[in-house]
């Protein structure tokens, strides 16, 4: 086992280390994926791809307070190896050992148990919206991939969470085995940038002022609201989810930790639908 992965007992210990440790870290998962896939079998390469997503996750987000829902459960292999089931690795999908998907009575931060594809959107509105009920802190976050949005399920759960306005923050783990849009690197740092807080903030300002002025202000903003969604539209893929209420940012690359970490903090201040598209390689 890896010097630095040998120390990480559970979430809280992601975020304690450096970016250059995380990047280690990475390899490190990757090898103990490899080894014990080799011996047992197991979905080796969905959960390759979500490797620094994971890391990423758990350096921003804290469960269980926070619910992070994997679909399709088969990316959730770093997941399980960081919240404290590494030493039992070695049983995956053995009789007696732990399961190859989420499983809730294997571990609490194995938010929802997942087995089919397409199901973690409309699981997280669920959350979500029980979350309001009682009044409990804390943020819900689907990561749907592999193929997963090409489920009716999925769309559902976009146009209801949409209507709804309930926030939610929806990563897409795209590896090409559902859709194929636009990743070049403008695309990349316009999306970063427009989801940081100081540019949230700014647009709604100037959104409060043209509102104000007498007369045409409604006019004047509508105006620039299709301004900025044809720019939108020529820099990133993001309309069709943007068309159900949710705030698109992407694609990303899903194998940048520090990229990752940067979007997904700017995100975690954002009071909307939230939709973060990134790119990775299957295996």
């Amino acid at each position: 086992m890896g010097k630095i992965l040998s120390k990480i007992n559970g979430p809280r210990d992601i975020q304690k280390l450096s970016m250059d440790e995380l990047d280690i870290l990475a390899e490190e998962i990757r090898e103990l994926i490899i080894n014990t896939v080799s011996k047992t079998g197991g979905h080796l390469a969905p959960s390759l791809g979500t490797v620094e997503l994971t890391l990423a996750l758990f350096r921003v987000f804290s469960p269980p307070t926070d619910k992070i829902i994997w679909d399709v459960g088969h990316q959730s292999y770093p997941h399980k190896i960081i919240t404290g089931r590494k030493k039992r690795f070695g049983t995956l999908r053995q009789l007696g050992g732990i399961s190859g998907f989420p499983k809730i009575k294997e571990s609490p931060l194995d938010t929802f148990g997942t087995g089919h594809s397409s199901t973690s959107i409309s699981a997280a509105l669920g959350i979500s919206s029980g979350k309001s009920l009682k009044n409990d802190d804390g943020m819900v976050i689907a990561v749907i991939g592999d193929g997963s949005m090409t489920g009716g399920e999925a769309f559902e759960g976009l146009n209801q969470t949409g209507h709804l306005n309930k926030n939610i923050i929806v990563i897409l783990n795209d590896n090409e085995m559902s859709i194929n849009p636009n990743v070049g690197a403008l695309s990349s740092f316009f999306s970063r940038k427009l989801s940081s807080k100081p540019v949230v903030n700014l647009k709604r300002e100037i959104e409060a002022i043209l509102r104000s002025v007498p007369g045409i202000g409604d006019n004047i903003v509508k105006v620039v609201k299709k301004a900025e969604d044809a720019i939108k539209g020529f820099m990133t893929p993001g309309m069709l989810f943007e068309s159900m209420n949710f705030q698109y940012y992407g694609p990303i690359d899903g194998h940048r930790i520090d990229r990752l970490v940067e979007t997904l903090s700017n995100v975690k201040e954002i009071d909307a639908r939230i939709l973060v598209h990134i790119m990775t390689k299957k295996g």
